[in-house]
């Protein structure tokens, strides 16, 4: 059997920086397993440009953004197997893949570093009634068809859902021909970036209807038409509110998912809110040794944030495969708590004794805010407070915590982070970002 110190599943945005990191870090046998035919995950059809302003400090495609990452593993000498399916991972950090040359095969690693990505929601998660006619596509396969394969999925669209995938399409489709009617997402706010809703449905006279669901679909063969109703709170259609707009093409938006089944069989504990694993500051899971990071972790905005989270997630793996890190007993864990607005953090929880000076915690809030504060407590005791002026779900929110300020508290359990509406408690203050 293969053996190698460090074995990633996925070669995608986190795959790549994870890898490079742990080489950098002094770790020799790495290998990286990719299911598609080159590296670089979804990067490669994602034509736009956007990409690579935090890392890079300049505008790259993803394709350009990916090739960056890809040139360093090849420099690195990095092993990585193309095409290639992980089938299971046991606990003592068994890897079985398979793919035509090997077949089924077996490798042996010391760490494992989660990189899957994550998966589009399908329509058979949404209960749209009506038959089932070609012309249905999520976005991510209509960005694919468009982009990689050529072909032009069809020429009147109709876009369920504002995630960033929806609003980029919305675009794209329009640039090719195609004639965007109309936007519609079931909740009253956008999940997807501000500058996406501008620069994608604003800048080309796109409507977007928020609280709206499309409630039926027309055709047998093709779409021939869709119908739009407003939504109550409940998410309940609205009588009397129906639209109809004719069309070929449905694009679904409507949400990403880790692709967790792998993590899941081999006893990784989940975060209900996330669907990806629960992990600690150095991004590891609930068993020792293996590691998660990216898109496989929580869905991410920005692909400069993925990288940097992969980065950490090598350093920390490569740390353990050296046995660098404190013994068990050493330092308190102290839980994260996502309260009032706040849906979940990452990490889930934090020890002072194996973190870095600084912690980035990354998270999302449940609703638009607006005039408000991020606050966190450690204990009972308010340290951060810093003010916010639009805070949205489709937006990615973080604060940083340092290492020494966390060990003037002995012995504290939790730390809280939640959004505060107006300044109510006055105590001790400071701002860490």
């Amino acid at each position: 059997m293969n053996k190698y110190d460090i074995v990633i599943i996925g070669g995608g945005p986190a795959g790549l920086a994870a890898a490079i990191s742990a080489k950098k870090n002094g770790i020799d046998r790495v290998l990286i397993l990719e299911r598609d035919k080159e590296l670089g995950g979804i990067l490669n059809q994602c034509i736009h440009n956007g990409f690579g302003l935090h890392t890079f400090q300049e505008e790259l495609t993803g394709p350009e953004y990916a090739e960056r990452f890809i040139s360093q593993v090849k420099e690195l000498d990095i092993d990585y197997k193309l095409n290639t399916m992980v089938m299971e991972i046991d606990r003592e950090k068994k890897v079985t893949a398979m793919n035509r040359e090997d077949g089924l095969f077996d490798v042996q690693a010391k760490a494992v570093i989660l990189a899957m990505g994550c998966r589009e929601r399908a329509r058979g998660a949404l209960n749209i009634p009506g038959f089932r006619p070609a012309g249905i596509y999520s976005a991510g396969t209509a960005q694919r068809l468009v982009n990689m394969e050529g072909y032009m999925p069809g020429r009147e669209v109709v876009i369920l859902g504002s995630g960033d995938i929806g609003l980029i399409m919305a675009r794209r489709m329009t640039l090719e021909g195609a004639k965007v009617k109309v936007a519609a997402e079931l909740m009253p706010y956008s999940g997807g970036l501000k500058r996406n809703i501008v620069q994608c449905l604003d800048d080309y006279g796109i409507p977007l209807k928020l609280s709206h669901t499309v409630i039926d679909i027309k055709g047998k063969e093709r779409v021939e038409g869709v119908t739009l109703a407003e939504v109550d709170g409940k998410g309940k259609p609205i009588p009397g509110t129906e639209e109809f707009y004719s069309c070929d093409t449905l694009l679904l938006s409507v949400g990403l998912i880790p692709e967790n089944e792998i993590s899941g069989n081999m006893g990784v504990e989940m975060n209900p809110v996330t669907s990806g694993p629960k992990v600690n500051e150095s991004f590891e899971t609930n068993i020792k040794g293996v590691f998660a990071c990216g898109n496989v972790l929580h869905v991410h905005d920005l692909v400069d944030f993925v990288s940097q989270e992969a980065a950490a997630a090598g350093k920390n793996a490569a740390a353990y495969v050296k046995k660098e890190h404190t013994e068990d007993g050493a330092g308190r864990e102290i839980s994260l708590i996502p309260a009032e607005g706040v849906r979940y953090t990452v990490p889930s929880t934090v020890n002072a004794a194996r973190m870095d000076e600084k912690l980035t915690v990354r998270f999302r809030v449940g609703n638009v805010y607006k005039n408000c504060y991020v606050s966190v407590y450690f204990g009972e005791e308010r340290v951060i407070h810093r003010k916010r002026q639009v805070m949205a779900p489709g937006e990615m929110e973080e604060v940083n915590l340092s290492r020494a300020q966390i060990l003037q508290y002995p012995n504290l359990e939790n730390i809280t982070v939640k959004v505060e509406e107006d300044e109510t408690n006055g105590s001790k203050e400071s701002d860490l970002h």
